[in-house]
């Protein structure tokens, strides 16, 4: 049976990374022999070619990536494990990163931080802010342990749990006709002048929409493309409507400008917890746990205010 040694992944990457075998060997702080050394052995050991090269120059093959991009993320975790046992040790704080899109529902982010595990009491979350494509390259490449993401783009290296499920929200100014409906379509929005969140901050999500709206021969008379909710304010005022989701409708619902939700099915955002599926930390796993049943406990006390439990 093949081993894939710690040594070989850290000449692999090393070299994957320089393309030169002295600068690998600085890198690592190895000799070139040893490097040299360490990837032919490797090549051999799993009977795959993962660097072209001459006297010249060193290219890394299709195959050499795939296995450089895991062998880096190995290689973080195991930095991690070491890490986190020096912590658990010396009773200090056990970190977790989690990432969070900027579209969640605004309760899953105080939801998150109020966790208390008894088995890691000094448990620390570090929270960043990522748009969902972002947030899945941090994933993957061990940056994150964990993301909050709104219809985060598919991985078959990843697992995903639906926390939260919300329709786009419609923001227009008090004295729209539209405003006198409970919700709106986006029949109801044709031959307006729009404002969308621009696409590279979610070029799936914003597809949808696109066209969805084509699909019904659904031409805006205007658009206009922003990247955060509150630059949507002076186009509302002058007629426009804008697409928000539940963290901007929040904040723009105010100074003459209100919200209707879209009743649209197709374009309902869907947001996800999602973590590596080799993830084996004990720390993720029940940080995971815990989460779900807050957020189940959550829910169960708001349709019990609203009447509506069974």
């Amino acid at each position: 049976m093949a081993h894939n040694e710690t040594r070989f992944m850290e000449s692999a990457v090393a070299l994957a990374e320089t393309l030169n075998f002295s600068r690998a060997a600085e890198t690592i702080n190895r000799t070139q022999s040893t490097v040299t050394k360490n990837v032919k052995q490797l090549e051999r050991t799993s009977g795959v070619l993962l660097f072209e090269r001459d006297r010249r120059k060193v290219r890394v093959t299709d195959v050499g990536r795939v296995y450089v991009e895991l062998a880096r993320i190995s290689l973080l975790y195991g930095e991690r494990a070491f890490q986190a046992a020096r912590s658990v040790a010396r009773q200090a704080d056990v970190i977790q990163h989690v990432g969070k899109s900027p579209y969640i529902d605004p309760f899953l982010t105080p939801t998150l931080l109020s966790i208390h595990l008894p088995l890691f009491p000094q448990l620390k979350i570090e929270l960043s802010s990522q748009y969902s494509c972002n947030l899945v390259s941090e994933l993957l490449a061990g940056v994150l342990d964990l993301a909050i993401a709104t219809e985060p783009p598919p991985s078959p290296l990843l697992t995903t749990l639906k926390v939260a499920e919300a329709p786009f929200y419609i923001a227009m100014s008090k004295q729209d006709q539209l405003a006198r409906m409970p919700e709106v379509t986006l029949n109801d929005l044709a031959d307006r002048s729009w404002v969308i969140f621009d696409r590279r901050l979610h070029p799936p999500v914003y597809d949808v929409v696109m066209k969805l709206a084509e699909s019904r021969g659904i031409v805006p008379a205007n658009l206009q493309h922003v990247t955060q909710p509150e630059e949507a304010f002076p186009f509302i005022k002058r007629s426009y409507v804008a697409f928000v989701v539940k963290a901007g409708a929040i904040l723009l619902a105010r100074n003459g400008v209100t919200v209707r939700p879209l009743a649209e099915e197709a374009l309902r955002l869907k947001t996800y917890l999602v973590s590596l599926a080799d993830n084996q930390s004990k720390v993720t796993g029940e940080l995971v746990r815990a989460f779900m049943k807050k957020l189940s406990s959550v829910e169960k006390a708001s349709q019990i205010a609203l009447g509506l439990s069974a």
